[in-house]
């Protein structure tokens, strides 16, 4: 009976702690990682672009049948372009529709440069062309933050191809650099513009979806056939 009497109350004690240690995350200094304040995310994503390896004539001639209905909701959409452009270009290709984030990539001949994920925050300017290009530029110079840091933290052909990068995405230079962007819109607004020349392919969501529930995948203007890896054999200047 004692031995029994001990394993209850270590129990007892162990759940006391327990209860303890819950109430420090959620409600001290660490607040927000676990309970109410951060509910559970879906590791689900809805992916957006290309599967690894597949045709992408295949991909291309299934893009029409994911729009949104007519007359239905708006729904976020990959736009994928034919091949990188600047930020005031891409705000022309776009407009109609509102943007969400930007994929930035350096283009340079075999080699495989990074995809740069990111978020636009808003600019409030009354030019909407203007503010939108001027969102762009932003993300633009975050990417190249973003670079400077991979170049300071890695090592060999990586550094020089991050350093590289860093350097064309300076936002004071110009920079063909944005590969993709994902926008929301009506079918409308995404027939529009993916009938633009220089627009290669929208991808829609299936309605309901958020922006932030979407894994992007965009194509790279060398997958003309499949989308597998691109080369990564050719020289890196300044290396």
């Amino acid at each position: 009976m004692a031995r029994v009497a001990r394993w209850v109350a270590l129990v007892a004690v162990t759940g006391l702690l327990g209860l303890a240690l819950l109430g420090f995350l959620r409600d001290g200094p660490l607040r927000g990682l676990i309970g109410p304040d951060r509910p559970a995310r879906s590791t689900d994503a809805v992916r957006l672009g290309p599967e690894p390896g597949q045709s992408v004539s295949a991909y291309l001639a299934g893009l029409p049948a994911r729009l949104p209905p007519p007359g239905g909701p708006e729904v976020p959409a990959l736009v994928q372009f034919a091949e990188s452009l600047d930020a005031p270009s891409v705000s022309r290709l776009v407009a109609g529709a509102r943007l969400a984030s930007a994929v930035f990539r350096v283009p340079l001949p075999r080699v495989q440069t990074a995809l740069r994920f990111q978020p636009l925050s808003p600019v409030d300017l009354p030019d909407p062309a203007a503010a939108e290009a001027r969102r762009l530029a932003l993300g633009q110079a975050a990417a190249a933050r973003e670079a400077e840091s991979a170049a300071r933290r890695l090592t060999g052909r990586s550094a020089e191809v991050a350093r590289y990068e860093a350097g064309a995405l300076d936002a004071s230079a110009p920079c063909r650099c944005v590969l993709a962007v994902l926008v929301v819109g009506d079918r409308t607004a995404l027939e529009t513009v993916a009938a633009r020349p220089g627009v290669r392919a929208v991808d829609a969501a299936p309605a309901d979806t958020p922006v932030t529930a979407v894994a992007l995948a965009p194509l790279l203007p060398e997958q003309t056939n499949t989308a597998a890896p691109v080369p990564d054999d050719g020289p890196v200047p300044g290396g």
